[in-house]
């Protein structure tokens, strides 16, 4: 039998999965909106000067999803949160999983995938975004070693030189970028750039479906190469 898996080393990270329904649908959640210009099925709505959050508006289409910007001048999408945890000896997806798309998502849900999937004294490689005091702390509370990209935005990072001074630091900082290959898989080839079903359950069914799917199609090419 074939070792695949890295036992030891780890990456994690989250994509925005686009949620089926439009900005249309995103009204108050005290029913307090404008009528449709126009009437029908596609009526136009004039959002200006409105302010829309998620504290105050919902989607009618898809309740579960939630407006969310990936960063500083991107646009606000109605949107899921896709995240993987993938092995560092070939990029193979050990967990998968979707949640509300929010500022704390990822961490979280990588904390829930390290908690469920990795042994104490594990790496996990992570970008810039999980370069935080909490998620660095306990990731180290459960064990592990965390392998985050320093954030040089901030004013101080979380990882020290007692974590970058070690050569398996920057060896971990270029297998973390592999991840980037199953998401782009995932979101071409998979069809999971924007979600075709409604509903934070079933839209994470099709997303786990297509992560185990990933992983089917590339152990055959790993295999294949190692003769």
């Amino acid at each position: 039998m074939r070792k695949l898996l890295s036992s030891e080393h780890f990456s994690v990270d989250g994509t925005l999965i686009e949620a089926w329904a439009s900005m249309k649908s995103f009204v108050p959640k005290d029913g307090a909106n404008k009528p449709p210009k126009g009437g029908g099925r596609n009526a136009g709505r004039d959002f200006h000067g409105e302010k829309r959050a998620n504290e105050t508006h919902v989607s009618t289409t898809d309740p579960d999803a939630r407006l969310f910007r990936k960063g500083p001048g991107k646009e606000a999408k109605l949107c899921h949160m896709g995240h993987i945890m993938t092995e560092n000896r070939h990029g193979l997806i050990v967990d998968a999983r979707l949640t509300e798309a929010n500022g704390t998502a990822e961490r979280e849900a990588a904390l829930d995938m390290i908690k469920d999937n990795v042994s104490p004294g594990s790496t996990i490689g992570a970008d810039k975004n999980y370069d935080t005091a909490d998620f660095v702390a306990r990731c180290r509370k459960q064990g592990c070693v965390p392998h985050v990209a320093q954030n040089n935005m901030r004013r101080r990072s979380a990882i020290g030189a007692r974590t970058t001074r070690h050569a398996s630091y920057r060896v971990s900082q270029i297998k973390r970028k592999q991840i980037e290959e199953p998401f782009g898989w995932m979101k071409t080839v998979g069809v999971m750039r924007k979600a075709r079903h409604c509903g934070r359950e079933l839209v994470e069914w099709f997303f786990v479906l297509t992560a185990a799917a990933y992983n089917l199609i590339r152990i055959p090419k790993i295999l294949a190469a190692a003769g």
